[in-house]
């Protein structure tokens, strides 16, 4: 991968180099400051900086096509990376295989898809990541997609400026973003992939809770004793799914440690799902948690709130969106570790049962190391948006 700081591709871009010799094409690092994320309630960086990748006709093929002489402008892609990632890891170096953009590039050159462009956006946050939407407990990340980053993106790089010709794809919560943003936000987003997305809440969700709810017992105080106890008091209607400090506790000791245990890291991703789909600014941290803490009973009116923010519950109301779409691409591994497989396939059940055209696919894996299936997804995509 040959980059240069080469001002002909987008004026004031800042760039870093890189080198990959078994990859084609440019990615470029840029920079960019966020109006909408400033003063965001967790108090990330509105400064993003995050990688894009240009094909080789970017560069060598700017005259080529059907544009009588003009500069040629390409589709472009957007990378949703899941929980605990963010765009440049999907660039980074990996073991025993490709990273995305090495994948890219390899599908252009063996011409199992068109060039394209595509975008690695940063969105991590202090909780470990978010789901693409609006949250008044972590930041409007669906506004900042949607109404900030793609104009920009747009504005800077030689796109086909048109939902026609813009996709998203991802994976797990970036799969959710994808499948949350083609009902939402169609304007925006012409074809969609999700692999593993999150959805079917009871099972992809529910089941991790319990030991959520133990590891933040260790934050309770007074802690607890051996001996008789008193049976918990009943909450009130306003306390029920507030946090009692514990929450805010564990927050702190993660802030104030290196790095987190495999338990401590899921019970971060439940309490940034609890940011995500039940902010309430006027609870403690900002948000409500879905179980009385004490006696891990499911709070229903809370749940609710969740359901509302369910892919699979979704599928009717948006279903003029989705059925506007160049294309929809899912699939998951029939061993998801997190149960995924089961919200895919009631994801491909109700998309079908509204007549909404997709493509569905299932494949001996887990939610873990799935990256091949982009060799079936981009090219779908391309084939769905492509001049």
């Amino acid at each position: 991968m040959a980059i240069r700081n080469d001002r002909s591709l987008a004026p004031g871009l800042k760039t870093m180099p890189f080198t990959d010799r078994r990859t084609d094409g440019v990615l470029v690092t840029v920079e960019h400051t966020s109006s909408i994320l400033v003063d965001n309630p967790l108090g990330d960086s509105a400064t993003r900086r995050f990688p894009v990748w240009l094909p080789p006709q970017y560069d060598h093929g700017a005259s080529q096509g059907k544009t009588g002489g003009k500069p040629r402008r390409f589709p472009v892609l957007y990378s949703l990376a899941g929980f605990f990632s963010s765009g440049s890891a999907h660039t980074n170096w990996h073991p025993f295989e490709e990273n995305i953009a090495e994948r890219v590039a390899r599908l252009v050159r063996d011409r199992k898809m068109g060039p394209v462009i595509v975008v690695f956006p940063d969105c991590f946050t202090a909780l470990g990541g978010n789901q693409y939407i609006n949250s008044l407990a972590i930041g409007s990340y669906a506004d900042y997609l949607t109404r900030e980053l793609v104009p920009w993106i747009d504005r800077e790089f030689r796109t086909l400026p048109a939902r026609e010709h813009r996709g998203c794809f991802g994976k797990s919560s970036g799969g959710y973003g994808a499948l949350i943003h083609a009902m939402k936000y169609p304007r925006t987003w012409g074809a969609i992939a999700s692999h593993a997305g999150d959805a079917y809440f009871e099972l992809c969700y529910l089941p991790g809770w319990p030991a959520t709810l133990t590891e933040l017992g260790r934050y309770r105080r007074p802690p607890r004793r051996v001996g008789l106890e008193a049976p918990p008091a009943r909450l009130l209607a306003a306390d029920r799914g507030a946090d009692d400090g514990r929450v805010k506790r564990f927050l702190a000791a993660m802030r104030a440690t290196p790095r987190l245990s495999f338990d401590e890291g899921h019970v971060l991703m439940n309490i940034a799902m609890a940011a995500s789909y039940d902010p309430d600014p006027g609870a403690p941290n900002g948000f409500r948690l879905p179980f009385d803490l004490d006696t891990g009973e499911l709070l229903p009116e809370r749940w609710r709130r969740w359901q509302r923010h369910d892919p699979v519950r979704l599928i009717g109301r948006y279903r003029d969106a989705l059925r506007s779409l160049r294309g929809l691409y899912l699939d998951c591994g029939w061993r998801d570790q997190y149960h995924m497989h089961y919200g895919t396939r009631i994801l491909a059940r109700e998309l079908s049962a509204h007549g909404i055209v997709h493509r569905y696919e299932a494949f001996d894996g887990t939610h873990s190391g799935i990256d091949h299936r982009l060799d079936v997804s981009l090219p779908y995509l391309y084939k769905a948006l492509k001049p």
